[in-house]
């Protein structure tokens, strides 16, 4: 019980470092916002409000697993700092692929609250005084294209964080090299997300899959796993090793989050129940459902102009019928069984901690609710 607290009382204090480092490089980015007038700088404040307090899924990825590498004590003092800022900047990574995600997708919520878009609309609608109509349109255009400058300039500050910081050069030319490995695949794996909801992409089920790891795997937990071994001094092998085992767990990642989407509680996953089906998502579930006699049913109810609760329980029911949501959940364990399999191979070079943080990555993923 005393190894379970203390380990808490670390999560905790790692998380309050990150979102330390977090507000101090949004203070210095807002101040080169705030001569451009008041909007631009409550524009910056909002952007900062959502941001803050979120999971830092992935800067205590990173976090995490530096620690469980880095060698006491030289490392984890004169180093360490640095560490906790390159980790800082991949949450503003993420929040700037949602700005625009949010765009894309026309969401004004997440999470069951009004998203950085949803708060702006709001706010422009009740400045304005005029009523729905005209006027709602004219707000909505300015909160999503406020969406997408802020989304800009906040990926340009993370590009920013990464080549300033005071690095061997090599370790800084290896981490922008990474960084635009994953900016570029994620923004292809986004691409290739749009082009299989409008119908230009024909969908199957290893495109879906493909579309998955390179829309969220790769900047979820390749970025932060290999920024890790990178900033640790950790050799290329151990590197490539972490970013094997990341792949499979963002994938697994992902395919989790369909399924919570498709059949979890939404009073616990905190996600907007049935948006997959609403919006005529293309996810792995979908693709298995494609190739079996249910699709005929489903096809029609996904995404319809008159979708409601009773489509949606329709189509949960025909994709259990059918075996979708068995076969996804599979696929879940056996991404998961495969990363393992990888943290035992490379027993001999990778750290007895590093093992152990990877190993617990897979338990809070195995049975994942939220």
């Amino acid at each position: 019980m005393a190894d379970i607290v203390q380990e808490r009382r670390s999560a905790e204090l790692v998380r309050a470092e990150i979102e330390q480092q977090l507000r101090e490089l949004l203070d210095v980015a807002r101040a080169s916002a705030v001569p451009f007038g008041t909007h631009f700088g409550k524009l910056w404040d909002l952007g900062a409000e959502c941001l803050l307090g979120g999971k830092m899924l992935r800067p205590r990825l990173l976090m995490g697993a530096y620690d469980a590498i880095a060698d006491p004590p030289a490392d984890r003092t004169a180093h360490r700092a640095a560490a906790l800022r390159i980790a800082a900047a991949t949450e503003l990574l993420h929040f700037s692929f949602l700005l625009h995600d949010d765009v894309i997708d026309e969401d004004l919520n997440r999470r069951g609250a009004p998203n950085l878009i949803g708060r702006l609309l709001h706010e422009a609608i009740l400045a304005s005084g005029e009523e729905a109509g005209t006027a709602n349109e004219r707000a909505l255009h300015w909160a999503r294209s406020s969406g997408i400058l802020l989304g800009d300039l906040m990926l340009s500050e993370v590009h920013q964080a990464f080549a300033r910081e005071p690095l061997a050069d090599d370790t800084r030319r290896r981490l922008l090299d990474l960084l635009r490995r994953t900016t570029t695949e994620s923004v292809v794996g986004e691409h290739a997300d749009v082009g299989l909801g409008d119908r230009i992409i024909p969908s199957d089920l290893n495109t879906v899959l493909e579309m998955s790891r390179l829309k969220t795997a790769t900047y979820t937990f390749e970025l932060p796993l290999r920024a890790a071994a990178v900033l640790a001094g950790a050799p290329r092998r151990l590197e490539e090793a972490l970013g094997e085992v990341a792949r499979h767990l963002g994938v697994a990642f992902q395919l989790q989050d369909d399924l919570l989407c498709a059949f979890g509680d939404s009073r616990e996953h905190g996600k907007d129940v049935f948006s997959d089906f609403r919006e005529g998502k293309e996810t792995a579930i979908i693709a298995y459902a494609r190739m079996t006699g249910a699709w005929p049913s489903i096809e029609p109810l996904l995404g319809s102009p008159e979708f409601g609760k009773a489509e949606a329980e329709a189509i949960r029911t025909l994709l259990v019928q059918c075996g979708a949501e068995g076969f996804v959940r599979a696929m879940v364990d056996d991404r998961i069984r495969l990363a393992v399999e990888i943290v035992s191979r490379e027993a001999a070079t990778m750290p007895l901690e590093l093992r152990g943080f990877l190993l617990g990555i897979v338990d809070s993923l195995d049975g994942r609710r939220v």
